[in-house]
């Protein structure tokens, strides 16, 4: 199988997860990731398994690797996958989504 998420995609998704997501980059990391005393989070890779995330904590930033609910084979599965992953974790730590 050809590999859905190449460099160039995967900067892609990543540069908008920082952009325009940074928020809900840190409650996905609390939430899902077991680092429940991230202060920031930066999106810094994914494959077809996992978002992986730059979690600072106490000031060092330490890897996270956040599984998907299912292997994605396709580059339109990430955005469905980054909004449950998001709601989940608002449920999860008893907020609101936003949107």
């Amino acid at each position: 199988m050809t590999d859905p998420f190449p460099p160039e995609v995967v900067a892609q998704i990543a540069r908008h997860m920082n952009d325009d997501h940074a928020d809900d980059n840190v409650l996905i990391v609390r939430a899902l990731g077991g680092v429940p005393s991230a202060t920031a989070a930066r999106m810094s890779g994914l494959d077809a398994d996992a978002m992986e995330f730059q979690a600072v904590v106490d000031g060092i930033e330490v890897p996270v690797r956040v599984p998907f609910a299912e292997r994605l084979t396709e580059r339109r599965q990430v955005r469905a996958e980054a909004v449950r992953m998001y709601r989940e974790a608002c449920s999860a730590l008893g907020l609101e989504p936003r949107h």
